[in-house]
């Protein structure tokens, strides 16, 4: 449970990544603003998948016969549009919109970079009990923070990680969870 978890949570916070990268290189970023811009995107990279498990554990009686197809079709989706994406968008195009790092545009980074993990947390609740929910949005939340933070001081040292393959990467494992969770209620 632990390291499907923390795949997940990889996963979803390649974004996090690359955005944190960006906006530290393209403005003058300090630690503190650095550290804020990693708790805003954990706290919402946490929230959104909490909100969509509430909504698939709402739901999950009424299609606890499909859930396993929901889940897999959800995690294939977010999946293979990360990787789609990756294949046709360039970093650079990217960089052009950070002119200034206010707390106005981190909020709306955070939002943009979490929508994904609402619709992958509709798929966990449909699939674990809540506390095992409750763990993954943890492991998702402090991953992100942690990920987001070293993309900040990545991005002050001017270094970068192509993106085309970290989301290529990370749509990999969300499609990989997908197969999987079907596969595991197919042959249970």
């Amino acid at each position: 449970m632990f390291v499907k978890s923390l795949l997940l949570s990889l996963a979803l916070c390649v974004d996090s990544l690359s955005v944190s990268i960006a906006i530290s290189f393209k403005t003058q970023m300090t630690i503190q603003r650095g550290m804020l811009l990693a708790l805003i995107f954990s706290l919402f990279q946490g929230g959104f998948p909490l909100l969509g498990i509430c909504i698939g554990s709402a739901c999950q009686q009424y299609i606890e016969a499909v859930d396993h197809w929901i889940a897999f079709i959800l995690l294939a989706f977010v999946g293979g549009r990360m990787v789609w994406e990756s294949l046709k968008t360039n970093m650079d195009n990217k960089q052009n919109r950070f002119n200034r790092a206010s707390i106005g545009l981190i909020v709306v980074l955070a939002i943009a970079t979490s929508i994904d993990a609402f619709v992958i947390g509709i798929g966990i609740g449909l699939e674990q009990t809540m506390v095992e929910n409750l763990f993954t949005v943890a492991i998702i939340a402090v991953t992100t923070f942690i990920v987001s933070f070293l993309g900040v001081c990545m991005g002050r040292k001017h270094i970068f990680i192509p993106e085309k393959w970290s989301g290529i990467f990370a749509g990999s494992v969300l499609i990989g969870l997908g197969i999987h969770t079907l596969i595991e209620h197919l042959l249970l």
